[in-house]
């Protein structure tokens, strides 16, 4: 068994070589030899074309397939003018079969070389076993123009095997189809290398400058994010240094209040430590968001992230501005996914930050509904009493709550009450797996 093993281990490299090969002879030559692959337009947007009329230059894109027709004809001209028993069916068949054989590299080229090798023999029979056997001049040149496309069509091995395989046909067609006549195999086989050397290297600085072209591409779109991110960073420290000043003298201010005053109540004592909370917690939120716009690459902050069981304390903080809350929960508190838990905590702050701007002195309610398959919540309140004025806003805390919901895979609308008021309602599923997760 171990010797076995062994004689299979020492032959592998070789054996491994024929198979790939023989691997990529089937694989260019063999698999999907009748695909149908119409030859596509020229690019007429760049190159010589571009300079043209637009009305002209839609036509040039077909320059290929002129190419291609115009070789059939000098094949069918050849054919032809060798034809040794006048016009008749004999005659049409050996001249036209060239001749179609060239235009089918326009919608089936691999099927096309394999045609040119086969008519080759026939038409030479047909042709009375004229010099050159098997190639008549009409098969010579017809095969040339078909090797040159199909290697100009399909990738350079491609052009490699079709060599490789003319020449094992040649190879045979000497040994076992010769007829004592001269052959033109040789010539053949030269020009033939000669043309598809040139095409592939055609083909090899063309694939070239696609991939310098694409590289330049991808280097301008990393420029450009290095200068968003450039922008960001620099826009991030700008509002730092603006906003976060500006905060922190609230906080400040709202700390020395209290002692400017001789005896001050005790409401105007806990309005000014109020402030001052809320001014500290926006500084640390803005440091955090700001702090994300910073970096290129942004983890996660180990600070625990609000949930449904803070509401309590956002509640008592609107409370304490001014703003009469009630809050009511139905269904199983359960605990819910962190995104849903920090979306659904975000759109509440969002939605009673507007009622205190928009509707100042209005009375407002939350309700949050633990359902069977996801959470329900519903801030509601009633139209603007009192003095104050309310505070215009940019309008993009609706925008941003709904997309809050539609992250989750969620339901949300916003509109007005018909007492004057507004209502958010939104629904985020919640399915039995990631809840218990």
């Amino acid at each position: 068994m171990t010797d076995t093993r062994t004689s299979e281990t020492s032959r592998s490299p070789e054996l491994h070589l024929v198979q790939v090969a023989l691997g990529g002879l089937r694989e260019e030559l063999f698999h999907d030899a009748f695909a149908y692959r119409p030859l596509p337009r020229m690019d007429v947007d760049s190159g010589p074309t571009r300079f043209l009329p637009k009305r002209i230059r839609v036509y040039a894109g077909l320059l290929p397939h002129a190419f291609v027709a115009f070789c059939a004809v000098i094949v069918f001209a050849l054919g032809y003018d060798r034809i040794y028993y006048g016009f008749g069916v004999t005659a049409l068949v050996a001249t036209c079969a060239p001749a179609v054989i060239v235009l089918l590299t326009l919608v089936r080229p691999v099927l096309a070389f394999w045609a040119s090798l086969g008519a080759a023999p026939f038409v030479g029979y047909l042709g009375g076993f004229g010099g050159g056997w098997p190639w008549s001049a009409a098969c010579l040149v017809g095969h040339l123009v078909v090797l040159a496309v199909v290697a100009a069509r399909m990738r350079p091995r491609t052009a490699v095997w079709m060599w490789l395989v003319t020449a094992g046909y040649c190879l045979f067609a000497e040994m076992f189809l010769g007829r004592g006549v001269s052959s033109d195999s040789i010539p053949l086989l030269f020009v033939s290398a000669l043309v598809l050397l040139t095409v592939s290297m055609i083909q090899v600085r063309r694939q070239a400058d696609l991939e310098v072209t694409a590289q330049q591409t991808v280097t301008a779109q990393e420029i450009s994010k290095r200068t968003v991110l450039e922008e960001r960073t620099t826009i991030a420290r700008e509002l730092h240094d603006v906003v976060a000043h500006h905060m922190s003298v609230v906080a400040i201010q709202a700390e020395a209040a209290p002692y400017r005053v001789e005896n001050p109540p005790p409401e105007l004592e806990q309005a000014f430590l109020t402030i001052r909370e809320n001014a500290v917690a926006a500084l640390t939120e803005l440091r955090r968001i700001l702090g994300v716009v910073r970096a290129e690459d942004y983890e996660a902050p180990d600070a625990p992230q609000p949930t449904l069981g803070d509401l309590d304390v956002l509640i008592r903080n609107v409370t304490e501005a001014g703003l009469d809350v009630e809050k009511t929960v139905t269904g199983a508190v359960r605990e819910l996914p962190q995104g849903v838990e920090l979306s659904a905590y975000r759109i509440v702050q969002e939605a009673l930050s507007n009622v205190l701007r928009h509707a100042p002195g209005a009375a407002a309610k939350v309700e949050v509904s633990y359902v069977l398959g996801g959470l329900g919540l519903r801030i509601a309140n009633g139209p603007a009493r009192g003095l104050v004025k309310p505070s215009p806003g940019a309008g993009h805390g609706i925008t941003g709550m709904r997309e809050r919901v539609t992250m989750l895979g969620g339901e949300m609308t916003a509109e007005a009450t018909e007492d004057g008021g507004y209502e958010v309602t939104a629904f985020v599923p919640v399915s039995r797996e990631e809840a218990e997760q």
